[in-house]
């Protein structure tokens, strides 16, 4: 494993002897905007594993994204690599249909701390709610990213995220109320403590992610990739861009259905991902009682 490799991979082309925040900000970017948040392997009859080498030889050498196990378990080794003091922690997601957060943790996130200072890192929540860059740990300070406005907040035993966003105009009417668009303004993500974690601590969840008839992971292909303008994805056969629009405080949702026989094209020309084995695109219905 080469850092220079991954460094590499994201484009990234700076000094890199001083962990210092401007170049954290700096990875975390260039991670999110060429490394794709993706569970295609589930759709294309591989397994996701926690195996450190297995993942960088997945997502740097084979230029492939990863799910936040992936994604971010190898940033932690960028984060050591770099001589960045960190902890790894876990996150339970917000379940909108339960109202409530999951009960395990599912996601994984990593804690950086410079001079003194704590930041949460997240390169891999994907789609609408991927952060840019960290995340200083002031509970209730608004933090304006390209995405939106991210909003960490503590109840003295644990923190949560939460991130408002802008409303949605949809370029073709005929996708106007796909089930894809989140008009929520409002956006609970997750909740996690300070509790550090290993890797094992994923190992059951991981697997029951990418089995579980009830997973959303199961349920729906996807990947998806930041860009200078916003970001793009792909869930099932449809195909999302979306052009982020601040000033006028919406963002534009270009929307298309993608037939298999352009599927192959499409992953490599938008998503720069080739794969090896058969894709099967999937976008079933999640349910409430999920």
């Amino acid at each position: 494993m080469d850092l220079k490799e991954y460094f590499n991979r994201i484009g990234f082309t700076g000094r890199y002897d001083k962990p210092d925040l401007d170049t954290l900000s700096t990875i975390h970017k260039l991670h999110v905007m060429n490394i794709p948040f993706e569970n295609l392997s589930i759709h294309c009859g591989e397994k996701n594993t926690i195996d450190l080498s297995i993942i960088y030889d997945k997502i740097v050498k084979s230029s492939r994204g990863g799910w936040c196990c992936e994604n971010n378990l190898l940033f932690s080794w960028v984060l050591r690599e770099m001589g960045y003091k960190y902890t790894t922690l876990g996150s339970k997601v917000f379940n909108k249909f339960k109202n409530d957060f999951n009960p395990v943790d599912s996601h994984l996130i990593n804690l950086v701390e410079i001079d003194g200072k704590p930041y949460i890192t997240d390169v891999s929540y994907g789609v609408s709610c991927q952060m840019w860059y960290p995340l200083e740990m002031i509970s209730g300070k608004d933090q304006p990213q390209p995405p939106g406005v991210f909003r960490l907040l503590n109840d003295g035993m644990r923190w949560v995220l939460e991130k408002t966003g802008r409303k949605k105009l949809v370029k073709d009417d005929a996708f106007a109320k796909s089930s894809l668009i989140d008009q929520r303004l409002l956006k609970t993500m997750y909740c996690f403590t300070l509790t550090p974690r290993v890797p094992d601590h994923f190992l059951e969840i991981s697997e029951c992610l990418q089995t579980s008839a009830d997973s959303i992971l199961v349920l729906k292909s996807i990947c998806s990739l930041q860009t200078p303008t916003g970001f793009r994805a792909l869930i099932g056969w449809t195909f999302s861009e979306i052009t982020f629009n601040p000033r006028e405080d919406f963002d534009l949702v270009d929307m298309k259905e993608i037939p298999d026989c352009e599927m192959e094209a499409l992953l490599r020309e938008k998503f720069n991902v080739v794969l090896v084995n058969k894709f099967s695109p999937k976008n079933d219905k999640v349910h409430s009682t999920q």
